[in-house]
C-alpha cells in the first residue's frame, strides 16, 4: 500500500462550515484511498454530522478544538490569543510532522499569518505566495501571487517565478513552463517602478523560461504558464476572472431564454456548451496552495461547498507525491 497523505482540515473555517466542509472531507476520503484525514474543530458540532455519513473510520479522525477564529478578527491577535482554535491546532499538526498538508476555507488573513509564523517558510524563501491555478484556452496557468504579499519587492517576484516554474513542471507536468510578468504593455520600459525593476532580473534569470510582459487580456488565452505579479494585482485579476465567468454564464442563459428559437437552440447546444465551460469553472480547483512553506497549506474559497472543498483537498495528493516542497528547498536554499 502506498504512503498515506495525512491532511489536517479546519472543519470550522468558511461560510458553510462545518456542514459542507465535513461532507467535502468525507467525499475526499471515500474517493481517494491514499488520504488520511483529521477533522479539527468542535466535536459537538462535527460528530453529529459524521453519524449521517459513511466513511472509512480508520482514515478519518476528529481532533477537538473548542475555539473558532472568525473572518473579521484581526489575524495576528487571533493567532496569538486563540491557541485552541481549529485553524491554529490544525497548523500545528503540520508543523509537528503529524500531517503533510493543511486545508481551510477560513479567514485568509489568519491563514496567511499562521502559515508563516507556525509552519514557517522553507529556508531561502523570502515570501510565501498564494498561487491558484486559473483556466485558460490552452489549459491552466498559475497566478502567483494572488493575495499574500501586496508589497513584494523585485527579488521576491523573481522567487515567485522560480517557485511557480517548479510547481507547474512537477505538479502539472509542463516542461520548461513559460513565465510572464503582468504589465500594462508588452514593452520592457512600460509599467510602474516594481515591474520595470523586475523585468531585467527575470530576463537574466537562468532558472526560468521568461517570455516577457503579459497584459491582462492575454492571460485567458494561455500565453504563459506562470503569471507573475504582486498580490494586489493578482487578487484583482483573480476576482475579475471569477466575476466575468459568472456574468458570462448568466448573459448566455438570459439570451437563450428570451425567444422560442433561443430555447430550442440552447437545448441543442447545452451538452457541448456544458463540456466547453466545465474547464472554466473556478470551483473545480477548490483553492490556492501557499507555496514555499515547510508543509502544504491550501486556502479554499470561503464560500466553498462540499464539491469545491473536496477539490481543494484532492490537490494535496499530487503536491505530496511530487515532493514539490523538497524541490523548492533544494533550489532556493542554495542561493
Amino acid at each position: 500500500m502506498s504512503e498515506l497523505v495525512r491532511i489536517a482540515v479546519d472543519a470550522m473555517g468558511g461560510d458553510n462550515a462545518p456542514g459542507e466542509i465535513i461532507r467535502g472531507a468525507v467525499d475526499a476520503v471515500n474517493e481517494n484511498p491514499q488520504i488520511s484525514m483529521f477533522l479539527v474543530g468542535q466535536e459537538d458540532k462535527i460528530l453529529p454530522l459524521l453519524t449521517t455519513l459513511s466513511y472509512d473510520a480508520e482514515r478519518l479522525e476528529v481532533v477537538h478544538a473548542p475555539e473558532v477564529i472568525e473572518t473579521g478578527e484581526p489575524p495576528v491577535m487571533a493567532i496569538r490569543q486563540k491557541k485552541d482554535s481549529s485553524l491554529v491546532r490544525a497548523m500545528y499538526m503540520v508543523k509537528e510532522g503529524k500531517c503533510d498538508a493543511y486545508v481551510s476555507a477560513g479567514s485568509t488573513g489568519a491563514i496567511l499569518v499562521g502559515a508563516q509564523t507556525i509552519i514557517g517558510r522553507i529556508k531561502g524563501v523570502s515570501r510565501a505566495p498564494l498561487a491558484p491555478l486559473i483556466p485558460t484556452r490552452k489549459g491552466n496557468s498559475l497566478l502567483i501571487d494572488c493575495g499574500a504579499n501586496v508589497d513584494a519587492r523585485p527579488v521576491q517576484l523573481v522567487q515567485f517565478a522560480k517557485i511557480g516554474s517548479i510547481y507547474m513542471e512537477n505538479v502539472c507536468g509542463i516542461k520548461y513552463p513559460k513565465v510572464a510578468l503582468v504589465n500594462i504593455g508588452a514593452e520592457e520600459e512600460k509599467g510602474n517602478a516594481l515591474v520595470r525593476e523586475t523585468y531585467p532580473l527575470l530576463k537574466n534569470c537562468p532558472d526560468i523560461n521568461f517570455t516577457g510582459n503579459i497584459e491582462a487580456r492575454d492571460i485567458p488565452a494561455g500565453e504563459a504558464d506562470v503569471i507573475v505579479c504582486e498580490a494586489f494585482t493578482g487578487n484583482v485579476i483573480l476576482k475579475m476572472y471569477e466575476g466575468v465567468a459568472t456574468s458570462l454564464m448568466a448573459v448566455l442563459k438570459d439570451a437563450m431564454m428570451q425567444t422560442t428559437r433561443g430555447k430550442i437552440g440552447g437545448f441543442l447546444v447545452r451538452p457541448s456548451l456544458r463540456n466547453a465551460l466545465k474547464d472554466y469553472d473556478m470551483n473545480r480547483y477548490g483553492g490556492a496552495p501557499m507555496l514555499g512553506l515547510n508543509g502544504l497549506v491550501v486556502k479554499a474559497h470561503g464560500s466553498s461547498n462540499a464539491q469545491t472543498f473536496k477539490n481543494a483537498i484532492v490537490q494535496c495528493i499530487r503536491f505530496h507525491e511530487t515532493r514539490v516542497g523538497e524541490l523548492i528547498f533544494n533550489q532556493l536554499s542554495e542561493e
